[in-house]
Parts: C-alpha cells; sequence; structure tokens
C-alpha cells in the first residue's frame, strides 16, 4: 500500500463515513488469561465512545511506510494452504462472526505477545464501497467494486496515576482515583491490504507502536512470516557495518557523504510526490563510497556485511537510516549540527592532537550567554 491508499482507508475509521457496526475483542488480564470477550453494537453506545473505540483502530493504520507500517507478504502456497493464511480469510469473510476462528486467533495472540500489562484485543470489520472515478479523477458517488477487510488493534490497559480535580458546579477541589484506561494500540494489523483500487490477498500491513520493538514471535504465529527489523535495529546495524567495514578510512567525509546522500533522497523523494513507499538497497550506499575514493576491499567489505546483516535483495527505507540532525559524539562532548550544514565541521590533528572544528561565522551562545571569540 502507498500513503494515498492508507490515507483513503484511514478516512473510513469516523463514525459517518465507516460501514463498521460492532466491535468485537477480549480483554487478557495481567495473568495472561481472557478474562472477559464482547461483540457489540456500535449503534447501542453512546457517540463519543464510538469516536474514541474508532480512533484506537485508525491508529493502527498510522505512522511511516516502513517504520510503523510494514507490509508482510504471503508466498503462494502460504494463501493455498497455510493455516495461518485461511484463518485470516475466515475472520474476513464472516465478518468476524465466526466464534470458532475469533477464538482460536484470541489464543494465538494470548500465547504468544509480551505486554507488561493487561490489554484489550479490539476486532472490527468493514465493507468499503470503492467510489468510481470520472476520466478528469474526480471522485463519483458510484460504485462498482467493494473491498471487505477487517483491523486488529491490541491496546495496552493501563492504571492511571491519582491527581488533583476540581469540581466548579461544587466549588471545591476533589481527588481523581487511579483507573484502568485503554491505550492507543501498540500493535495491530489489517488483513488484506487495500492495492489498485481492491484487494491484495497476499499482503497484510502490520502496524507496531515502537521503532525498537516489532513483536516478531507474535507476527510469526499469525503470519507464518518475519517482520522486517525494527527501524532502530536497522539504524544501529547500519551504523555498525559502515563503521566496522569501512574501518580507518570512515572518517567525517564519508559519514556526511553518506547522510547527505540519504537526505537528498528523502527530500527528492517528497519534493516529487511520488505516491510508492521510498526504499533504497546497497548499491546506492556503495556508490557514495565510491566517489568518497574508499578502497574497494572496503566497500566489497560493506556489502558482504550489508548482505549477511539485510539480506542480499533486501530494500530499506532510507528515513530509518539517517538522523534529523548531524550528531557528534565523543566521551564528554556531544554536538548536534543541521542536517544541512555538515560543510561547518571538520576534523584536524594539531600537533599530534586530535581535534573537532567548527566554524562559528554568526553568534555563538554558552548557556544562553552571547560570548565574544577574540
Amino acid at each position: 500500500m502507498n500513503e494515498k491508499e492508507i490515507s483513503e482507508i484511514r478516512r473510513r475509521f469516523r463514525a459517518d463515513k465507516t460501514n463498521i457496526s460492532k466491535i468485537r475483542g477480549c480483554y487478557v488480564n495481567a495473568d495472561k488469561e481472557i478474562s472477559s470477550e464482547f461483540f457489540e453494537s456500535l449503534g447501542l453506545m453512546a457517540t463519543d465512545h464510538v469516536e474514541d473505540i474508532l480512533s484506537r483502530m485508525k491508529k493502527v493504520l498510522s505512522g511511516t511506510l516502513g517504520k510503523n507500517l510494514m507490509e508482510i507478504e504471503f508466498s503462494t502456497q502460504q494463501v493455498l494452504e497455510s493455516p495461518e493464511h485461511q484463518l485470516l480469510t475466515t475472520l474476513r469473510k464472516s465478518a468476524l462472526s465466526d466464534d470458532t476462528a475469533v477464538k482460536e486467533f484470541y489464543e494465538k495472540v494470548r500465547t504468544t505477545l509480551a505486554i507488561d500489562s493487561p490489554y484489550l484485543i479490539l476486532l472490527a470489520s468493514d465493507t468499503y464501497d470503492i467510489p468510481a472515478y470520472h476520466k478528469d479523477d474526480m471522485e463519483s458517488d458510484e460504485s462498482t467494486e467493494s473491498f471487505s477487510y477487517f483491523v486488529c488493534a491490541i491496546c495496552p490497559v493501563k492504571l492511571t496515576k491519582p491527581s488533583l480535580g476540581y469540581h466548579t458546579h461544587e466549588n471545591k477541589f476533589c481527588n481523581i482515583r487511579p483507573d484502568w484506561a485503554v491505550s492507543t494500540p501498540e500493535i495491530g494489523f489489517m488483513f488484506p491490504v487495500y492495492e489498485d483500487r481492491g484487494a491484495n490477498i497476499y499482503k497484510t500491513l502490520y502496524y507496531t507502536h515502537s521503532a525498537s520493538e516489532s513483536q516478531n514471535p507474535l507476527a510469526e504465529i499469525l503470519f507464518a512470516n518475519e517482520i522486517p527489523m525494527p527501524a532502530t535495529e536497522q539504524k544501529e546495524t547500519f551504523q555498525a557495518i559502515l563503521s566496522d567495514t569501512i574501518a580507518e578510512d570512515c572518517n567525517i567525509s564519508v559519514v556526511k557523504a553518506v547522510h547527505s546522500e540519504l537526505a537528498e533522497i528523502i527530500e527528492e523523494h517528497k519534493n516529487t510526490k511520488k505516491e510508492e513507499p521510498l526504499v533504497i538497497d546497497k548499491q546506492t550506499v556503495k556508490d557514495v563510497l565510491t566517489a568518497c575514493a574508499v578502497p574497494e576491499e572496503r566497500i566489497q567489505a560493506f556489502e558482504e556485511r550489508f548482505d549477511e546483516e539485510f539480506g542480499e535483495q533486501t530494500e530499506i527505507s532510507p528515513v530509518n537510516l539517517v538522523n534529523k540532525q548531524l550528531e557528534v559524539n565523543t566521551a564528554d562532548v556531544s554536538i548536534k549540527i543541521n542536517a544541512d550544514r555538515g560543510d561547518l565541521v571538520r576534523t584536524r590533528i594539531i600537533d599530534g592532537v586530535k581535534y573537532i572544528l567548527i566554524r562559528a561565522d554568526e553568534s555563538v551562545e554558552v548557556n544562553g550567554v552571547r560570548i565574544a571569540i577574540n
């Protein structure tokens, strides 16, 4: 799915837009036991409750592609034979009304998911009447196709802190007691994905709130597939590959060049407003290393290590690999520089001592005090 397709489905999760009539789910307590189940009509709920529930379901379709949102692809054999895909298909086709399939799904989550608090499993099924488009690309109220799917959101239930309140009608202060509140989803997914204005049963869209933890064991149980490496781990692994393989040739110019190239690719993609998610492969980085005159044996070592850590044909979102700012760190000093001003920083050896030099053409402040450099 691209960003436009995700946004199109996200708009469904409003009380005046959706065909979702019921919400199904269960409560898993601190002992990892299902203590209650529900299958309730949204039409019988208060409007604010409906909006709160739909907003949590919509959160599963939020975030950055390749970081919070990842597509998991099924093989043809899995679609034809695997029990994992058959379960998802049964849940979808029954609009979550197949009790046996729903209970099997609950058990898979309950016995695998590692969360330190009680949580809710929320399930919602929707059928989207896909609007037709005229030749001028204007959306029409007419519809010839429909897209049926379901969304799962797994929301931690956490105890709130006691706080001080104030009752205006009684004109006095009061204590607000701790209570259990449903948080935004930690993980979730949508099946199937919405591509080219229709269903693609070969993929599911997986959501994780954390960029460092993707709950891979759960994905293996539900989809019999590994999830791509979490965004934080991708960055740390990429940084380690550069440090280890380029070694003594990994100077500040090389790092700035790699960062600058990736940042430029990201900016160009934004400006062209392409709908497809942005990804790069190892060749992009190899070209930068070659331009920086890194020795061929170092580049070959980088390539081999990249294949070993990420996989030979792996494509990665460059957003996961770069910081918003250049960061220079030593044991005692940390410096942050605007990403487009790496030219201000140099490294030098003066009288045998290593230095980081920062050009200071404009005013300089230390602890908020403007200082003079004489």
